[in-house]
């Protein structure tokens, strides 16, 4: 492999090498990184492809891993879309029932404090519940752009491979498995 393809995760593309650091958007995430001197960049951008999704060659991989194959990225992708589908119907479910327990909470004057504390206890885990829903939904859509836009499997910290033994168990991994714990230590 050359230094070209290791510099672009396996992809190989028309690039220059730089005398001088330049700024240089990484990824599609729109965060700019300095280029040291001796890495080449990219002059060239690759097409999308009709689809909206990038060839399986283009995801990143950890070393020894095998590359992404079609029948990989399709499963990962519906399993994505299905998990988006069941969280949108919880989510309006849960806001219904909300709805409901709002409504209620006024019709309570009658009631002691144990009958209120219930009310209030079940209405904001309800919305505890919706609120975890909607953070799930917001991370398969993430994900499932990322897939679109060639980045899925780059971890967002540091740019290296997230794994996809981990992304096959947990698609909506934004992190490789060091940076998660770095995260999780603070």
């Amino acid at each position: 492999m050359t230094d070209t393809e290791k510099a672009s995760g396996g992809r190989t593309r028309r690039a220059t090498t730089t005398a001088a650091p330049r700024a240089s958007v990484r990824g599609g995430t729109g965060r700019t990184v300095k280029a040291p001197a001796h890495v080449t960049t990219s002059t060239a951008t690759l097409p999308t492809p009709p689809s909206g999704f990038h060839e399986p060659t283009m995801y990143i991989v950890r070393p020894g891993e095998d590359p992404w194959d079609d029948a990989e990225l399709r499963e990962v992708r519906e399993g994505l879309i299905e998990t988006a589908h069941e969280l949108r119907a919880e989510i309006a479910v849960s806001e219904n029932g909300i709805a409901d327990l709002l409504r209620d909470s006024g019709e309570g004057a009658g009631d002691d404090q144990a009958d209120t504390g219930t009310k209030n206890f079940e209405r904001e885990h309800e919305m505890s519940l919706t609120n975890n829903a909607r953070g799930m939904l917001l991370q398969s859509e993430k994900a499932l752009r990322r897939l679109a836009d060639g980045t899925y499997g780059a971890c967002e910290s540091c740019g290296s491979a997230i794994g996809k033994a981990r992304l096959q168990a947990f698609p909506r991994a934004t992190l490789c498995v060091t940076c998660k714990q770095r995260e999780e230590r603070r």
